[in-house]
């Protein structure tokens, strides 16, 4: 029998058996509605029964098979109750769509830093439940994280709370698919309900996954491990759950919606992988940061039971840096506590382990005895075969690693001489270092449990292979040159080529590997592994070498990144010489004033990046105020929350790399005010200012014109954008940008609550824009200051203001003016300037509401400490910075200038006369000619001034012009370039007895 879904279908379904006698029916009406419905709910309670029975039997099935932990091994005798040794991840919401590709450690080391308030926590069993300020609901989640981070534990234990009842209660089935899995399904075709069936056999019943009404999840985990095809582009489109197809083809169109739409998708991934799956597909992008601070000692208090002994490890974890850093993943964790946890009890804990090799080789060490307790041979022959055994796996990791493979088959170990069948024999070392799976099609698959297993068996191989057969497996070579005479040289050269095989490795790919190798040349490393050498340690002068050329290759290094590693690998190497140096110039208050080397810049970034200290604001100008600087310091901003870039002399040229920094950081607030970006520049920006996670945006005074407000709309209205406050403040946009910008403005999407559009050159045309998307923005401050909106703009703006209706709540619209829309610098003009009598000297007589000032006769102005007693001059009260304008019209020999308030004022002094001193800038100007002055130096100019002479001052660019100002048109006469450490005040020096100077 078919289901029937309503009474009228079943007397139509049951219609030969009802109209059996002459084609009357037999029963009445209200007989055959009652037996259908009665019928209905018992076939419908049936079916719920089935739903049932296979829900049972599936989460048994799940309970079984996700309720322990294998950390490290996978013997039955290793397991560990998950709900017993589980420890929450630290998993946050969001994330840029594009992928930071350096290597996974070298991520870690940077997250480190980054522990981001901001950051929205995310629970694993709250993913799909409803998120505030989402207006559709959650169907496809992806979570990346890198290796060993926790992104399957955490399916795990998804999994297991929902099939316990504690969790999640919605959703009718969950069906966790592994990749490596689906790998051995890439050459069959079937339906979705075969390849269901094939795993999960126990349900039989194809309804439950044809059923839309049923909710169902589908765990995609470790797409990192995917060795299928899936285009997204050009995939065959598939609707049918019983519609045959290849695998790829079928997981594309579950993902993409096309096959069962209703159910939830949730797909893990390192980075790199996760960018095969188009933006448009994923509801929600979270990352997995693995355990913060807080999460790593409840971590090892729950792995080691004796209580003091756990606070030991604690300790001991916190005072080295590289490996609190390195316990962000939890299988570092795990390799952590099963070496401290041996070593921290002996009286002699001196050679505790400080650094990643030396964790490393007493990790190794660990099971290298629990290998010898298993070999039934005598102890010399047992530890032959330990030997070989490690050089083989080490052989196996070390090709593999060239390769890019991190999963490998029973011929891969075959090729490498492992004896897949003495695994189990081996357990001490296999089965803890391997995690070993068995698939559907039977055929065993191994991994590392962590990539830096892999790297450090592989730089072991590699040491080995060298110091006791004497061959260098790096370089390739002759057999001719095969032996070395001189053992020192040849040895420095298996180091200089590991560095150099790093160096060129644009992802980092052998960043970790070149670490172990080195620190393997350490004596004190050595000690440990003296059962495995044959030959003589490394000697001092070949260490010493190394360090010298690594030293070396810093100072040539282009690439931070690269720069950070060898940092890393001098720290392996005991040497900290240049550590010491860069932390003196801090101490001595240098660094600022300093002219730092490429290699100084490097060191600079390695201190701050591994200082205990977290970084919450990144302040350029603390270092220097240079494009170089940010370009060095890129590593260091991608930890901050908030980045001060303003007034640092940045043109165009950072902007092609600056978008790198910004894609992969934790920005919450990035101010570039007072740049030279201008529209290009812009440009450069535009797609990771959209993708990132900002809040506020500083632009004020960028040279950005209406060309970029296009750009500008495009980002405050992008769905996933976070921005709140922008400050456009100081740049031409003009009405043609006004009307661009509130096109943004009036987007649903838009968060903005804050805009300022002060000096941004907007007339009454450019309010009627704003106020039309005003109408449906929820902008809540608005400032035109500046600006010249008229009187009906004003108007328009202060309605909206006043409108319950409206999210206006603050307008700003001091000084406009129509001069104020007139080009720069004129827009600038500061008609509100005083001369200050205090600083007058006694000869000069102020009038016109001190706006005038006259060379005279002694005046009677009393005693004042800031009067100049002997030059001619006087200040204004104003001190100035930003962007300002002025006009002065002259007569008779003056200087025309600006000084700091620090300038002398008593005596004959150059400290004390204007533009002969470091304190003061100015043109001096005369009947037939003048010149600039600064510090007594004085440059012609060509141009013979007006009797009116207009001055710029670009304070934060470190800009100051003078102009010939005639008929309202400027020319110019001369700019100082300079970086200005305080604010300025406009000064004046009148040289004869008929000179006068006037500010209009």
């Amino acid at each position: 029998l078919e289901p029937v879904s309503s009474s009228q279908a079943a007397v139509h379904h049951f219609q030969p058996i009802f109209t059996a006698y002459g084609g009357s029916s037999i029963l009445a009406p209200s007989i055959i509605n009652s037996t259908v419905g009665t019928f209905t709910i018992n076939f419908q309670q049936d079916q719920d029964n089935k739903f049932a029975e296979h829900q049972q039997k599936l989460k048994v099935v799940l309970k079984k098979k996700f309720s322990y932990l294998h950390e490290g091994p996978t013997s039955s005798a290793s397991k560990t109750l998950l709900n017993q040794i589980y420890t929450e991840l630290y998993i946050t919401e969001g994330g840029s769509c594009e992928v930071n590709k350096e290597h996974e450690v070298r991520q870690i080391e940077t997250v480190s830093k980054v522990r981001a308030t901001q950051d929205k926590v995310v629970h694993c069993n709250s993913l799909f439940e409803p998120q505030p300020g989402r207006d559709c609901p959650i169907r496809t989640v992806v979570t990346r994280g890198v290796a060993g981070i926790g992104k399957t534990v955490s399916i795990h234990k998804f999994t297991v709370d929902w099939a316990e009842g504690k969790a999640n209660a919605n959703i009718d089935f969950v069906f966790p698919l592994s990749f490596r899995e689906l790998n051995f399904q890439k050459k069959k075709t079937l339906s979705l309900e075969d390849l269901l069936k094939a795993f999960y056999p126990d349900i039989k019943e194809g309804q439950i996954f044809a059923n839309n009404e049923i909710k169902k999840l589908f765990i995609l985990d470790g797409l990192d491990e995917s060795r299928l095809s899936l285009d997204f582009r050009n995939s065959e489109i598939i609707t049918e759950i019983t519609q045959p197809a290849t695998v790829a083809v079928i997981l594309t169109n579950l993902i993409r919606g096309k096959l069962l739409s209703s159910s939830l998708v949730w797909i893990t991934s390192r980075p790199v992988a996760s960018s095969q799956i188009p933006v448009e597909c994923i509801d929600l992008l979270t990352e997995v940061r693995g355990f913060n601070n807080l999460q790593k000692e409840e971590y090892f208090r729950k792995k080691i039971e004796d209580r003091e002994l756990a606070q030991k490890v604690i300790s001991h974890v916190k005072s080295c840096r590289s490996l609190h850093i390195m316990c962000h993943i939890p299988v570092f964790c795990w390799i952590a506590a099963s070496v401290l946890e041996k070593k921290l009890p002996k009286k002699d804990s001196n050679d505790t382990p400080k650094t990643l090799t030396q964790m490393y080789i007493y990790f190794l060490s660990l099971f290298v005895e629990n290998m010898k307790k298993r070999l039934p041979e005598r102890r010399q022959s047992s530890a032959e075969c330990v030997k070989a055994n490690l050089l083989a796996l080490g052989k196996l990791a070390f090709k593999e690693l060239e390769k890019g493979h991190l999963i490998f088959y029973e011929s891969d170990l075959k090729l490498n001489g492992i004896d897949v069948a003495q695994a189990s024999m081996f357990s001490g070392v296999y089965t803890q270092i391997f995690n070993e799976e068995l698939t559907l099609c039977q055929e065993k698959m191994f991994c590392f449990v962590h990539l830096s297993i892999q790297e450090f068996f592989a730089a072991l191989y590699v040491f080995l292979t060298f110091h006791n057969d004497n061959n260098n497996v790096l370089v390739k070579k002759s057999s001719s040159s095969r032996w070395f005479p001189f053992r020192e040289s040849s040895e420095l050269n298996l180091y200089k080529a590991a560095i150099e095989k790093a160096l060129q490795s644009e992802s980092g790919h052998f960043d970790i590997f070149l670490r172990f190798l080195l620190g393997l040349s350490m004596e004190s490393n050595q000690v440990l592994l003296k059962h495995l050498m044959t030959t003589d340690r490394t000697h001092q002068r070949t260490r010493a070498e190394v360090q010298k050329h690594i030293k070396e290759k810093i100072k040539l290094s282009q690439s931070p990144d690269r720069c950070l590693n060898l940092f890393h690998c001098l720290n392996e190497l005991n040497d900290h010489s240049l550590v010491q140096e860069i932390q003196s110039h801090f101490v001595s208050g240098r660094l600022k004033s300093a002219d730092l080397s490429p290699a100084q810049w490097a060191t600079l970034v390695f201190v701050l990046l591994t200082s205990e200290e977290e970084l919450q604001e990144f302040d350029l100008s603390r270092f220097s105020r240079s494009e170089e600087a940010l370009l060095r310091l890129l590593p260091v901003m991608r930890t901050a929350q908030v980045a001060k870039l303003n007034a640092c002399h940045l043109t165009m040229t950072c902007c092609e790399k600056l978008p790198n920094g910004i894609r992969s950081s934790q920005l919450r607030e990035l101010d570039l005010s007072n740049n030279n970006l201008t529209d290009e520049g812009f440009m450069h920006l535009f797609v990771s200012l959209r993708d990132s996670k900002l809040q506020t945006l500083r632009l004020r005074s960028c040279d950005l014109t209406e060309e970029s407000s296009d750009r500008l709309a495009a980002i405050i209205s992008f769905a996933s954008c976070e921005l709140t406050v922008l400050d456009l403040a100081d740049n031409d946009f003009k009405d043609t940008g006004v009307k661009k910008l509130s096109g943004g403005l009036g987007s649903p999407h838009c968060k903005l609550q804050k805009l300022d559009l002060s000096f941004c050159r907007v007339t009454e045309l450019g309010c009627t824009f704003l106020a039309s998307a005003l109408n449906s923005s929820g902008l809540k401050e608005l400032d035109l200051s500046y600006n010249h909106p008229g009187e009906s703009g004003l108007m328009l703006l202060q309605m909206l203001k006043e409108d319950p209706q409206c999210s206006l709540q603050k307008l700003g619209v001091d000084q406009c003016r129509v001069f104020r829309i007139q080009p720069s610098p004129k827009k600038y003009f500061m008609d509100e300037l005083t001369l200050d009598p205090n600083t007058a000297h006694k000869d000069l007589s102020l009038s016109d509401g001190n706006r005038k000032a006259r060379r005279w006769t002694k005046l009677p102005y009393p005693d004042h400490s800031e009067r100049f007693d002997f030059q001619r001059q006087v200040l204004c009260r104003e001190a100035l910075t930003g962007r300002c304008y002025w006009e002065v019209g002259w007569s008779g020999p003056v200087r025309i200038g600006v000084a700091y308030k620090q300038m002398g004022r008593k005596g004959e002094g150059q400290d004390c006369s204007l533009g002969y001193n470091d304190s003061s800038w100015a043109l001096s100007c005369n009947k037939d000619k003048c010149w600039a002055l600064h510090c007594g130096v004085k440059v012609d100019v060509t141009v013979a001034p007006n009797s009116t002479v207009g001055v710029f001052l670009d304070w934060s660019a470190g800009k100051l012009s003078f102009y010939s100002v005639s008929c309202g048109s400027l020319t110019l006469l001369h700019t100082f370039s300079t970086i200005f450490t305080e604010p300025v005040c406009p000064a004046f020096h009148l040289g004869w007895a008929d000179s006068t100077v006037q500010l209009c």
